[in-house]
């Protein structure tokens, strides 16, 4: 049992860092065959480590998220809600612009059996909202706003300047387009 449990570790290493290789080349829409092709695994290896492609994906993009959502929590509690608020939108913007895929995962939340959320957006969202109730109560977000929405309008304007020959620095300029027309400062 211990050589299966060892080799099952590899073989989700192996996936993994292929999947990670196939996202980055082809976005959130590479194939499940080719991973596993790669990664010298049959597909049912694939589906049983990655049962939906959301659950490869949230592997794939697990690591920074959990900085961003651990970025959010710090900036939770900053003295200027506003900044601290405009600073986690801003490296999210830059990481969704830059990471070929995550936009569309971001998105996808449609696609996804409605008792399960989606796994790239729920802990952003969820670590995001002290951060944004915060920022309401101070007036620098207009009532009613909720994660979700920001984690969608930054995927949308991350897809909006993926194909910029600098999808970053575009991506941060409609940010912060954005962001003098929702919330101008002072």
């Amino acid at each position: 049992m211990p050589a299966q449990r060892a080799d099952a570790r590899r073989n989700y290493a192996r996936i993994l860092a292929v999947a990670e290789e196939e996202v980055a080349t082809h976005g959130a829409d590479a194939s499940l065959e080719q991973i596993a092709r790669t990664a010298g695994v049959g597909s049912a290896t694939v589906r049983r480590h990655f049962p939906t492609r959301h659950a490869l994906l949230e592997a794939v993009f697990r690591e920074r998220i959990q900085a961003l959502a651990t970025r959010a929590h710090e900036l939770s509690e900053a003295d200027d809600i506003r900044a601290a608020l405009l600073d986690w939108l801003g490296a999210l913007t830059v990481y969704s612009a830059t990471v070929q895929g995550l936009a569309t995962a971001l998105l996808r939340a449609g696609e996804l059996d409605p008792d399960h959320a989606n796994p790239c957006v729920t802990p952003l969202a969820e670590a995001g909202e002290p951060l944004l109730r915060r920022a309401e109560q101070a007036g620098a977000v207009p009532p009613g706003v909720t994660p979700v929405d920001l984690v969608t309008l930054i995927a949308g304007i991350a897809l909006a300047a993926q194909h910029h020959p600098d999808p970053a620095t575009e991506a941060t300029r409609l940010l912060h387009l954005t962001v003098t027309g929702i919330s101008p400062p002072g």
